[in-house]
Formats: C-alpha cells, structure tokens, sequence
C-alpha cells in the first residue's frame, strides 16, 4: 500500500520546442537512472531513442520510463511519459493522458503560452488530469515569468499558485527564489546542477517575495478552510501546512501550483521533482474507475485496490522485432501475474500474459507481477488493439475507449518492386495497428492504396518508417484533402423503391424529413415517428442502417456527410415483397434524391497556423497567408512577432519550407487542425 501510495504516473505535456524531452532527460540524470546526461540537438536523449526522432529533434511517439526519488524520508516511485508536442502526433498525447494521473505542463518562458498548448491542456482537462507547470527556458532571451503566469491564467481560466519566481532572466538567468522557504537557490555548474546552495534573497528581491508569499497565502486561504481558520486568526503556519493545503487543492484542480527554472541550464528540475511527490496524486487518490458491463447499459465501478478485480487498459500496442506484440496497459484494479489468463471484453476471448515487462524507454525489466496503479507491457497478448479492455476471466468489464479524430490528408502509395507487395502489406497493418489515427484504405475506384494521417509530417514519418524498418521502398503520389460535405437545409422526401422479377420482388416505401443536426454532434441523428406499425419494427432499423451506408458518399464530390439528422414519420409495406435489406436500398436511394435538394456544401479542413519570424519579414508572411486564403487572426510582439492564422489544409503544403525560404531560414510554423468550413463557391467550381 505503501508503494502504491508514494507511485506517481505523470506525463510531460507541452507545446513544440517548449523542452518536454530535455526535462525528461534531466528528470531521468537527477534520480540516477542515467549517469549521462544527453541532449535534443545532439539526438542522444534517452526517450527519443527513435533514429526519427533522434534526426528531427521533436518526440514522435510516446515514451514510458519508470524512476525513483528520494523526498525527506520517502522514496517515490515515478512512471513518466514523455509525450510529442507535435500536432500530427496529437493521438500520442490523447491515450497517454488516457492513462495518467497527473502531468507537469511545460512552458517556454520566452513563447508563452501557445495554441498547442491549449489543445493538450483541454485534452488532459478532459481526462481530469491534476497537473503542475513547469516555466522552462528562462535562460532564453525574451523570457518573461510574469507574462507567462498571465497567460496561463488569462488562456485556460485557471488561478495559479506561483511557488517559485526566477532570479534575473535571458542572459542574467542565476537561479530561482523559493516562495515557500523565502530561500533563492544557485545551482552549481561544476557538477552538471547536481547540487545547489541555498542563500538569502538578493536585497532587491526582498519585497517582491514579501508580495508573493502574502498573494500565495492568500490564494491558498480561498481554497483550504483548514488553512483559512489559520490564516484569519494569524496563527504560524509552517511549510508542511503549504504543501499540504496545494497538494488538495491540485487534486481538486481548482489551480496549478508553478515553478520556473532552464532544465538545458540544469536549473530548477530537482525542486520540480519535489514537487511531484508533494502536489501529484497517486492512484489510490481517485478511489474507483468507472466502466460498464458489455451486455448491460447502467455504469459499474471498481475500487482501485490489489485486492480487487483485475482490470486493465489498453492504451497503446507496439511491435518489438525481439518479443513480438507488446501491449501497453495501466492496471486500474487488481493484480496480473506471468503465466495468468486474461479476457479481452472486446473479443470476448481469453488471452494469455506470457511476461510482464517495465518499460525503460527503448529498454526492459522483467516484473513478475503487476498491480493496481501500475504501467506496465504485456507480452503474449495476441489480439488486442489500442482501446481495449482486459480483466479477470468471467469478470466482463469495459472502460471507456478513446475517441481518435479522422484522417485529414491521404497519400496514395504503392512499393516500387512487385516482389515486395506482401511485405508492403504487413508493414502497412504493423504500423496501423500501433497508430490509431492512421488508416488505410482501398480507393474502390483506382484500386489504389491510400496512407491517412493528421498531417504532412505524420505520414512523412510512417512513410520513412516503412523504407527504414521494413526495408521497402515505396512510391507515392501528391498528398490529397480528406473533405467533408453537409446538408444546410431540411427538407421532407417520400421514396418508393420496387423491383418485380418473377417470384417475390422488392418493396419499401419510407416518408421522411432530412437535413441538418442542431446539436453540433457528428455522426446520424436517427428519430423514428412511426405510428400504427406502418413499417414494422425490425425494418425500421435497416432504414437508419441505410442512411448511415449512405452518409459514407456524399452527393458534390463523393466525401463523406459528417452529421446529418433524419426523422422517419411514415411509410408502407407490400404483404410479401417487403425485405428489410429493401428499407436499406429504399434509405439509400432517397438520401440520394433528398440530398439534391438540401443544399449540399463542401467543407474542407482549416488549420491554425502558429507562425514565429523576424520583424523584417513580418510583410512577406502576412503577403503569403493573404495568398493561401488565410485569415490572420492575431499578430504579437516586438523584435520577434508572432502571428496566428487560419488556412485551409489544401494551402499548407510544403509549408513549412516556404517559411524557412520567406525568413531566410529564421522563421518557424507549427500546424494544428481547427474545424471544417464551406469552400469558397470559385474554388468549389474548379475542382
């Protein structure tokens, strides 16, 4: 109990280039699991051990490695996941955050606070994910502390409780003055930053701390009653009854403790690991998980105890050239031993857990046993895939799998010898069974082979892993747009199908009103308002099984209806012709008609575009943006701007060159996907 008591599964959270990895790897050198330290730039680090990600400098795929450190008199063990920062790797966030109980969410002292960064904040909000922030760089030039703490505050409206401020910044960066201890502290650049001396503050120092402590307090005392009672009636309040009092109120996310430091500088990670053991919860902090039976639709809990039922998550699968199929799994409840079986709820079969595995990065320590709170591999498991559930034998239990976002860009690709075909496609179900959010389809009318992804650089990557790991060469076409149509009016449609050719024919006849879904979902709004049992009960579900086929192929150009709502109110049937694969033909054929007259538009993907440069090639960027049919939505800064823009998808490739080209190799874009809007009439026209 113990153990699971001072266990703390945390990820690294945090927008490109904010130095998620290089915290990682000094988190790693300070607890002693490594003895060297590695760096980004010099693609040595331990949890970028991919060569992909060794030569791009950014984290591709989530990396799980386990640690201890020592804190007063208790020694944590720390599971961390090291996620991409990348908006094409976004899946990689999304299912490990699945997994997590707590994160520390990184800032860039000089960028602040990005649109990246927003996206993994709402994707760890929606998981309840406790988290601490963590402002790095502040040894960059431009680095503001206050600014940074504003956004946080004003971007995600989250009150923040600043428990450290840095001494200088940019060049005059020493150290940083714990709020708490009223302490500042200089690490030592002789020994790597492994030790530190505490002095006193810096007289001109004195008063903004006196200021900060007072605001801390203060802040604290809104949130903890216990504390308040203290702080009214002015007793003495000692530092375990901060940390104590922070600690609740990150496990209520009410606020976020923050810490500043320069992790490449070795400035501030040892206190951020403190922090980790004080304010992160461990699993028994969030008491049940919460699931259901698959043959019963009210939600079922279990305790998060050893002792309980053994239940599993599935949140990655990878595939080791030494052991096969591995499958990543945080242990919710329950034990799971070598050797035990295990049901798949999804498949409904047993699967054998041959050995259990901790991940060290790209190594492995054997466990003979994993327990509730754990993060562990399994090996043995054949048929499971991301999103599934294990549990014990005759124990059905499902927890809630992961919503991975469609596809927006396609390439068509094929290997360039015929003898490779057959590897060509194991390769290709190899990679798509590890990556969720990539797919793979037959084109029905060319017979090509499309590879769909979130981005360029996604499929760029999954294309280079194809000609490295699995040695095939491959051609590929120009990359293509996942579009999307909907209908913008609602209109009311009777369809007839009949169909006589000796003996009995085919009948169905459905009266129905479509159009629109007013609730913002994706996906088909299905209202039956059949009365009198003109169309029987067993057809009425082959009538929405129609419209959902049907939504498959839109009516413009063929892509898919992403919702669409459809209210069946009358219809009729012929005594013997009447089939339900009819009602479905019946569906199909009136959504078609229907369809020509709901005033069908085209939607093309739009993506944000967080833009850096120079202030002399602030005109050449926003002169390209007006080109691509982009709309600036914000231009800030000083010496180095930064500008936020809408562009469709279709204008954004090879972009990333062509900033580099307009700023003369200074200037740098991260993409992420926004929403889907009409394409403009002209361009509709010329497609």
């Amino acid at each position: 109990m113990k153990k699971t008591l001072n266990l703390r599964n945390i990820g690294i959270i945090a927008h490109v280039d904010a130095g998620k990895t290089t915290v990682t790897e000094r988190i790693l050198y300070y607890t002693g699991l490594i003895h060297k330290l590695g760096n980004v730039d010099d693609g040595n680090t331990v949890t970028d051990s991919d060569p992909q990600e060794s030569k791009r400098g950014i984290t591709i795929s989530s990396s799980a490695i386990s640690t201890q450190w020592s804190l007063n008199e208790d020694l944590y063990d720390i599971n961390i996941i090291d996620t991409p920062g990348h908006v094409d790797f976004a899946v990689e966030v999304e299912r490990s955050l699945r997994v997590l109980d707590g994160a520390i969410a990184v800032f860039c002292g000089a960028s602040g606070v990005q649109s990246q960064s927003e996206s993994v904040w709402t994707q760890s909000d929606k998981y309840e994910v406790a988290k601490i922030g963590f402002i790095n760089k502040m040894d960059r030039i431009g680095a503001d502390f206050d600014k940074t703490v504003q956004q946080i505050e004003d971007t995600f409206s989250v009150d923040t409780l600043v428990i450290q401020i840095p001494i200088g910044s940019g060049d005059d960066f020493e150290g940083i003055i714990d709020i708490i201890t009223e302490k500042a502290m200089y690490w030592n650049t002789s020994d790597s930053g492994n030790t530190w001396r505490n002095e006193a503050i810096p007289e001109d120092y004195i008063t903004i701390v006196q200021k900060s402590k007072a605001e801390l307090l203060e802040k604290i005392a809104g949130y903890d009653d216990e504390f308040m009672e203290a702080y009214i009636e002015e007793r003495e309040i000692s530092e375990s009854m901060i940390h104590k009092a922070i600690r609740n109120i990150t496990l209520q996310r009410n606020a976020i403790a923050i810490l500043c430091g320069s992790a490449f500088r070795n400035i501030g990670v040892q206190p951020l690991l403190n922090a980790v053991g004080r304010y992160l919860p461990s699993p028994l902090d969030i008491e049940t998980v919460t699931g259901y039976h698959p043959d019963e639709d009210e939600a079922k809990i279990r305790q998060r105890k050893e002792d309980e039922i053994c239940t599993g998550f599935v949140f990655k699968v990878l595939t080791d050239k030494y052991v096969g199929k591995l499958a990543m799994v945080r242990l919710y409840a329950g034990a799971v031993s070598s050797g035990s079986f295990l049901l798949n709820t999804r498949t409904g079969k047993k699967e054998r857990v041959s050995r259990i595995i901790r991940i060290q990065a790209d190594k492995m320590d054997e466990m003979s046993t994993a327990v509730a709170g754990d993060i562990c591999g399994l090996i043995g498991v054949k048929d499971v895939t991301t999103g599934d559930t294990l549990t014990a034998l005759n124990e059905p239990f499902v927890l809630e799998a992961i919503q991975f976002p469609e596809p927006v860009i396609s390439l068509a690709i094929e290997p360039k010898s015929k003898n490779d075909e057959k590897k060509f496609v194991d390769a290709l179900v190899k990679i798509a069974s590890e990556d969720p959010s990539l797919k793979v389809k037959i084109d029905q009318q060319t017979g090509q082979t499309l590879l769909q992804g979130m981005g360029e650089l996604h499929l760029e990557v999954r294309m280079e892993a194809l000609r490295a790991q699995f040695g095939i060469e491959v051609n590929q076409g120009d990359p293509k747009v996942s579009y999307r149509e909907q209908l913008t009016a609602t209109v009311s449609h009777r369809e007839v199908f009949k169909k006589q050719s000796g003996g009995d024919g085919q009948y169905a006849d459905i009266s129905f009103e479509i159009g629109p879904r007013d609730d913002n979902e994706k996906g088909l709004l299905f209202i039956d308002k059949i009365k009198g049992g003109v169309i029987p009960r067993e057809f009425i579900s082959n009538v929405e099984k129609g419209f959902i086929e049907a939504m498959k192929n839109g009516i413009l150009l063929g892509y898919p209806i992403e919702s669409m709502k459809v209210v069946l109110f009358d219809g009729g049937t012929h005594e013997q012709d009447s089939h339900g694969y009819d009602f479905e033909i019946a569906a199909m054929h009136g959504f078609k008609a229907a369809a020509q007259k709901a005033k069908a538009e085209l939607l093309e993907p739009i993506m944000i575009a967080d833009i850096s440069c120079p202030d002399e090639y602030l005109g050449k960027i926003t002169g390209d943006i007006n080109r691509r049919r982009g709309i600036i939505k914000s231009i800030e800064g000083e010496q180095k701007q930064k500008i936020v823009a809408e562009i469709p998808l279709k204008e954004t490739f090879g972009y990333i060159s062509t900033i580099r080209t307009l700023t003369s190799g200074r200037g740098s874009v991260n993409l992420h996907m926004d929403s889907y809007k009409p394409v403009p009439k002209g361009i509709l026209e010329s497609m």
